[in-house]
């Protein structure tokens, strides 16, 4: 049988794990197309627009769109990807940290409280 983790185990496992993730973001990279600002453009009149990437996301319960240049588009694709592994990694461990604090109480660590009449 395998040993018990501790929650002291899931915070260290924790903590190591996300030493590893940066830069991190959250939302979603995105191509988008669009016309330009120029009069008589030949690739907005043929509807082909010009493309350029955004980062999407929320703040305050807002949406909100950030122009990336494409040299950028690589660190801030790992940033959203970090971010992804990040909320996976925060299931988890909320997943491992309920399980030992269940591990503790069954083995006797906490002292229930009996109710007053």
């Amino acid at each position: 049988m395998g040993r018990i983790e501790s929650t002291e185990d899931v915070r260290r496992w924790f903590l190591q794990q996300v030493s590893e993730l940066w830069p991190l973001a959250t939302g979603s990279l995105s191509l988008r197309t669009g016309p330009c600002i120029r009069e008589h453009c030949t690739a907005c009149e043929r509807g082909e627009g010009h493309a350029s990437y955004a980062l999407y996301g929320r703040k305050n319960n807002r949406r909100f769109s950030v122009y990336v240049p494409e040299e950028l588009v690589p660190r801030v694709q790992q940033a959203v990807n970090n971010g992804r592994k990040l909320e996976q990694l925060m299931r988890e461990a909320g997943l491992r940290y309920t399980v030992a604090l269940k591990a503790k109480r069954a083995a006797g660590a906490f002292v229930r409280k009996r109710k007053t009449r």
